[in-house]
């Protein structure tokens, strides 16, 4: 019988590019794709988004503008950034082999936001995605449509040049690829939350391709706080949000 144990997850960050995550590793493999960039460490707040791989922090949006938010183009300071709209904390920590973020944003109560763990990951073609079938996932590209989860997003696949951007309506996926798993699970009292996926099997960008798997845990429901179709998440009047994100790994056996 095919059992799965919690194995001990350990992250790294980077304070100076970003609050950046830079592992997301146990003793057996890493889980965060990279890319190298040189022109990632020279951005500066406004600079068009470098895709570098890792775990990004976008807030307070996604797409548009500032592109892919206000915080990960900024020198972080040990608990977090101060941008021009919001303050921005995390406490990192573990629990029972996870890894634990805590995140307060603190802005004028009914500020508009989006943050999504821009994380990309290092998984194989036959790697998948499980959630419960018959979940909403909006399909963002090229127009958005609602669809019932897996809409054929589940399972990624060789590359076959293309690229798509979803919204799971939930709080929480596991990542499933080969005897190792990871759970991406985000909490948020009072405020809309989902999970983010780019699919990129080198559909993207038109000139030099690449692949990149992006699975994101995000309040709000868009990947645009402008969005006024779609739940974002809104600062109330205590001028504060807290929520909380769990990444837990694990590996298969036998018994």
């Amino acid at each position: 019988m095919q059992v799965t144990s919690v194995v001990p997850l350990h992250a790294e960050v980077d304070h100076d590019l970003g609050g950046r995550w830079t592992s997301l590793r146990t003793a057996d493999r890493e889980w965060l794709w990279h890319r190298a960039d040189p022109a990632r460490a020279g951005v500066t707040p406004g600079s068009a988004f470098v895709d570098a791989g890792g775990l990004e922090e976008c807030v307070p949006t996604v797409r548009g503008l500032p592109d892919h938010g206000d915080a990960w183009s900024r020198r972080w300071h040990r608990t977090g950034v101060d941008c021009p709209d919001f303050t921005l904390t995390r406490a990192m920590g573990s629990h029972d082999g996870a890894v634990v973020a805590d995140y307060e944003l603190v802005a004028e109560p009914g500020y508009r936001f989006v943050w999504a763990a821009h994380a990309l990951l290092d998984v194989g073609p036959r790697a998948r995605l499980d959630a419960p079938a018959g979940t909403s996932v909006l399909i963002a590209d090229p127009e958005p449509v609602l669809r019932d989860w897996p809409a054929n997003l589940d399972a990624l696949g060789p590359d076959d040049g293309t690229a798509v951007g979803a919204v799971l309506e939930r709080g929480q996926i596991r990542v499933v690829d080969g005897d190792q798993q990871l759970d991406l699970r985000v909490e948020c009292e009072g405020q809309p939350v989902s999970i983010a996926l780019w699919r990129n099997l080198c559909g993207w960008p038109e000139a030099r391709p690449y692949r990149s798997v992006g699975v994101e845990p995000m309040l709000g429901r868009t990947f645009d706080r402008a969005d006024t179709t779609r739940p974002v998440a809104v600062v109330p009047a205590s001028g504060s949000v807290r929520w909380r994100l769990t990444i837990t790994a694990y590996a298969g056996g036998t018994a």
